[in-house]
């Protein structure tokens, strides 16, 4: 089950193992998609679903930050799944038009200082793991920017290439396209190491310590699910995830394979939403 419409990210990268899965499971794995509200409604119905194995879901970094800005959702986030594997991770990009004055992070974190809220950033929406990624920068410098949230995923790119938007936080698979044909400059990448498909692009830690935003894919199933069924789909992701082929073009694609137990993305999904929960009550980012 994917939570997003198709044709996203997410379920470009689902839709790349189920059939790589199904040989393994020796059963047929169909991704069905079941977008809307922010991924609750497809999500919402995995919760629900027989534990048995037969029914996954395949989220993405949206899960926790959506998780971290909705009043009463009709699950536990982390209690209610029993989480199975990351499959990869991926940085985020601060990127600005190639023609911006701003050539460094502090050339940014100075401007947005010198005149607050006067700076223009945007995002997929309020509450999306970009918009929460350029709360967190704001939190550990102290500036203050503004937000102006889109509804479509390729928005804030046109409106930053346009000149209406001053800096924006994005994927770096949909940034190297535009930093290649030179129409944006990439500042910095939000992991902790710098991006291989972005040499000599500093990491954003350099100039604010500490700060790291890595997204991910990964699979979870209903919170009742064996132990052993868990076991088994998780010896399958990894095994599918060493054929060098589907590396070759996860890692072209600007991500890091990375799958890990199930324990490890249990404390990783609850630890992604703490942090964001953080960011969401000292920048007083309205809940849903």
């Amino acid at each position: 089950m994917s939570p997003f419409a198709a044709g996203g990210s997410t379920d470009t990268v689902g839709r790349l193992l189920a059939p790589r899965l199904s040989e393994r499971l020796g059963r047929n794995v169909v991704v069905e998609n079941r977008p809307g509200a922010g991924g609750l409604i497809g999500t919402s119905f995995v919760a629900k679903a027989v534990p048995d194995g037969h029914t996954l879901i395949f989220i993405s970094g949206a899960f926790t930050a959506h998780s971290a800005v909705t009043k009463n959702l009709p699950y536990d986030p982390v209690r209610d799944f029993a989480w199975v594997s990351t499959v990869l991770t991926y940085p985020f990009v601060v990127v600005v038009r190639t023609d911006s004055a701003l050539q460094t992070v502090s050339d940014l974190i100075a401007a947005a200082k010198k005149n607050p809220r006067t700076l223009n950033y945007g995002s997929v929406g309020t509450g999306s793991v970009f918009h929460l990624a350029a709360e967190l920068f704001g939190s550990m410098t102290g500036t203050e920017m503004t937000h102006i949230p889109f509804k479509g995923g390729a928005e804030p790119n046109t409106e930053l290439i346009a000149g209406r938007l001053d800096v924006i936080f994005t994927t770096a698979t949909t940034a190297y396209p535009q930093v290649e044909a030179r129409r944006m400059r990439a500042l910095a990448v939000t992991s902790l190491k710098p991006a291989p498909q972005f040499p000599g692009v500093p990491t954003l830690a350099q100039t604010v310590p500490g700060y790291e935003v890595v997204s991910f894919n990964g699979i979870g199933s209903p919170r009742k699910t064996p132990r052993a069924v868990v076991a088994r789909i998780n010896r399958e992701i990894r095994t599918v995830l060493e054929q060098p082929d589907l590396r070759k073009r996860l890692i072209e694609q600007g991500n890091e394979v990375q799958p890990g137990t199930p324990e490890e993305m249990t404390r990783s999904v609850a630890d992604d939403i703490r942090k964001w929960q953080r960011i969401v009550a000292e920048r007083n980012i309205e809940v849903q």
